[in-house]
């Protein structure tokens, strides 16, 4: 049985798709992008804060199904530049713990929904 997990402290869905959906003890959470979910604009100013946004936009969710960074084991970032990847995973690195990360993949890709500089999805485990 699959619950929808939806958080008020991250942006809602753009698109026929949930934040994130419960199946057992597995969340899967979406690609999240840096939109601010307070006024639902894409976040300024570059790769550094739109990555904050979107692991904030993560850790809500995450939250919202009583999880942590600690459940996850899986990420995929997708980029618009493979170049901001060094600022990305500094970034990124913060949220989890150095032993333990959980295993991920990045992919440099042609565009990202609104222009964006970043998206990241994640499946997390109890």
């Amino acid at each position: 049985m699959k619950k929808v997990i939806l958080s008020s402290n991250a942006p809602a869905p753009i698109g026929p798709y949930s934040q994130a959906i419960l199946a057992g003890d597995t969340l899967y959470v979406s690609g999240q992008i840096p939109i601010d979910p307070k006024t639902g604009e894409v976040v300024q100013g570059g790769i550094e804060p739109q990555t904050n946004q979107v692991m904030e936009n993560i850790k809500a969710i995450l939250q919202q199904a009583g999880y942590s960074f600690d459940h996850v084991v899986k990420t995929t970032i997708l980029l618009d530049d493979l170049n901001n990847f060094g600022k990305v995973n500094e970034l990124y690195g913060a949220y989890f713990q150095a032993e333990g990360a959980p295993a991920r993949e990045t992919y440099q890709v042609a565009k990202l929904p609104k222009g964006v500089a970043v998206e990241i999805s994640c499946v997390a485990v109890k």
